[in-house]
């Protein structure tokens, strides 16, 4: 069973810069595409922010282009997911997933359709 577990979430004044890293208990990084989620404060869905596929290929939703890097470290099993100029419309749970199928970012997920995620690490913008 592969677990992944997530650090560098906290609280931050907007235009902030946070770093999150997951760390994977397996080599997963470069078979699994991988990918960093956001549930926002209400809880009723959680969206993908920024993928990396199994070749390293990214992807971002809309809102974070420009301002977030989604990165992955194959030796370490890390996954990181490196934040800019953060706005109070990015806080929530971060979540890390990997899946065997393709994670889009942009859209709500189905949660338990994905083969693994992590426990979450809370992000906090306040204006």
């Amino acid at each position: 069973q592969v677990q992944l577990m997530e650090s560098g979430g906290g609280s931050v004044q907007a235009g902030g810069s946070l770093k999150l890293s997951c760390a994977a208990s397996k080599d997963i990084t470069s078979s699994y595409n991988m990918g960093w989620f956001r549930q926002d404060p209400t809880g009723k869905e959680r969206e993908g922010v920024a993928t990396i596929d199994r070749h390293g290929m990214t992807d971002y939703k809309d809102s974070v282009k420009g301002r977030f890097t989604i990165s992955k470290d194959n030796a370490k099993n890390i996954l990181y997911l490196q934040m800019y100029d953060l706005k109070p419309e990015d806080t929530g749970v971060y979540y890390c997933a990997a899946d065997s199928g393709a994670l889009i970012p942009g859209h709500p997920v189905f949660i338990a359709g994905i083969n693994f995620w992590g426990q979450g690490t809370q992000v906090t913008v306040s204006s």
